[in-house]
């Protein structure tokens, strides 16, 4: 599948995106005519409707002025037909008897089909008479009319202009929607297909179809950091296991075979393969509980000092045995923590401090308050860890060059860090090869929430211990 560009050819999403704005457009100009037309159409009608009613009443008023002065005699009516033929109408003057008295040159012909106004002829408060008033081409009304009806071109004209512009304008700024869509789906579909570097990259596009983007590329990322956590774990495991197991079938074969003697020694040395597996498989079920436990914490108000004194005071027979002096400096500090877990966190830290410190050597575990956080310390005077080696403590069976000294699976630093981000704290090392390793944890405090850049710091650590 080929990766598109970011401003490949015109697709068809593109181009409905740019047609729908210029329908748009076209919608909303045809709209907006036609309610300037309606409301402008109505109001010229009714002024011209009243121009009309003011020359049918002027011209009944001249009628009646000419009626007193000479009665019905056509010449004195003659002035006033010549003033309305003049306005391009026609006018018929009737007495009451319905005797035509005045009209206008070929008025049948004229008035046929034109808006006609009638107005009575009153003289000292009687009617005399009524003019009938036609008005036909070249009037007010019609004027306007056809006035209106040579400005539909204009109308049509600024339509296709809005229309031009809204695809000018549309065709950038759909491509600016797409392609982003277009990159996503294209990225979807490859991963799909089993191209698990696909990503969509930087699209230039809308911001939120940016951010779209690239919180795909980021689930990507965390999903591939997933598969390869998964496969390394499956590849550890069987790493692990195979050479416990081979010791174990060789011995096995051997005093099948009669090669050697099921002695003592022998069997011992088989036994202690048999613990070493159960050990790793125990760590195994534990390390599964941990990273479980961000699902199922169970987060109180819990003084961290005396959640560390009875961590301490069950390891204490431990550290007499190995004669290593545990010292406790505890200060008070209320935190967030689910005591079961954080009990579990500190007794592997100071289990891990103990393996690694010689004899008359000490442990010291301290909780403090710094700044808006709880913090646990625990360091030690054991034999330190080398700079190249400090990055991958927590990563799951890793283990140092001189780990092979002490038993163990190299599960349990991955173990505390798993607890630890699941209490959305943060886990720091620091150490000198030969002076000892100190390893400080920090945990929000009970009436806070956990400092973003304490966020950030543990979600980064967990993905390089995970």
């Amino acid at each position: 599948m080929s990766r598109p560009g970011r401003w490949a050819g015109i697709g068809r999403l593109s181009l409905q995106l740019a047609l729908a704005f210029g329908g748009v457009a076209i919608a909303a100009v045809a709209t907006a005519i036609l309610i300037a037309s309606l409301t402008v159409s109505r109001d010229v009608q009714s002024l011209v409707r009243d121009q009309e009613r003011d020359l049918a009443r002027a011209v009944s008023a001249g009628t009646a002025v000419a009626y007193l002065q000479s009665g019905w005699a056509h010449t004195g009516l003659a002035p006033i037909v010549a003033a309305v033929v003049d306005t391009r109408s026609g006018v018929q003057i009737h007495s009451t008897t319905g005797r035509l008295v005045a009209a206008s040159p070929g008025f049948s012909t004229f008035a046929a089909g034109a808006p006609k106004v009638n107005s009575d002829v009153v003289v000292h408060g009687r009617p005399v008479g009524r003019v009938t008033v036609a008005f036909g081409h070249g009037s007010l009304g019609q004027e306007i009319n056809q006035f209106s009806f040579e400005r539909w071109p204009g109308r049509f004209a600024a339509a296709g202009i809005a229309a031009l512009i809204a695809l000018l304008v549309g065709l950038p700024l759909s491509r600016l929607i797409t392609a982003p869509v277009d990159r996503l789906i294209w990225a979807a579909r490859a991963r799909r297909d089993g191209d698990s570097s696909a990503r969509a990259g930087r699209v230039r596009g809308l911001r939120k179809l940016d951010e779209l983007a690239e919180a795909f590329d980021e689930m990507a990322d965390h999903n591939e950091e997933q598969d390869q956590l998964r496969r390394n774990l499956v590849a550890d495991v069987a790493h692990e296991l195979r050479a416990p197991i081979t010791v174990l079938r060789a011995g096995h074969e051997a005093m099948l075979d009669g090669l050697t003697a099921p002695t003592s020694e022998q069997l011992t040395s088989l036994r202690d393969e048999v613990v070493r597996l159960t050990r790793m498989v125990d760590d195994l079920q534990r390390l599964a509980s941990a990273e479980a436990a961000a699902l199922q914490l169970t987060l109180v108000r819990r003084d961290l000092a005396a959640v560390a004194a009875t961590a301490a005071a069950s390891l204490v027979e431990s550290f007499e045995a190995s004669n290593v002096t545990l010292v406790e400096r505890l200060t008070r500090v209320e935190v967030l923590v689910d005591p079961l877990r954080m009990h579990e966190v500190i007794v592997n830290l100071l289990t891990n401090a103990l393996k690694f410190t010689p004899a008359e050597g000490q442990v010291t575990l301290e909780t403090t308050r710094h700044h808006e956080c709880g913090q646990l310390r625990v360091s030690d005077t054991g034999i330190g860890i080398p700079p190249e080696e400090l990055p991958h403590i927590a990563e799951r069976f890793y283990r140092g060059r001189r780990s092979t000294e002490v038993a163990g699976s190299g599960i349990g630093l991955t173990i505390v860090a798993e607890l630890v981000n699941a209490h959305r704290g943060s886990l720091d090392f620091a150490s000198q090869p030969g002076q000892g390793t100190a390893v400080t944890v920090t945990l929000p405090l009970a009436d806070s929430d956990p400092p973003e850049h304490n966020r950030a710091q543990h979600k980064a650590r967990s993905k390089a211990g995970s």
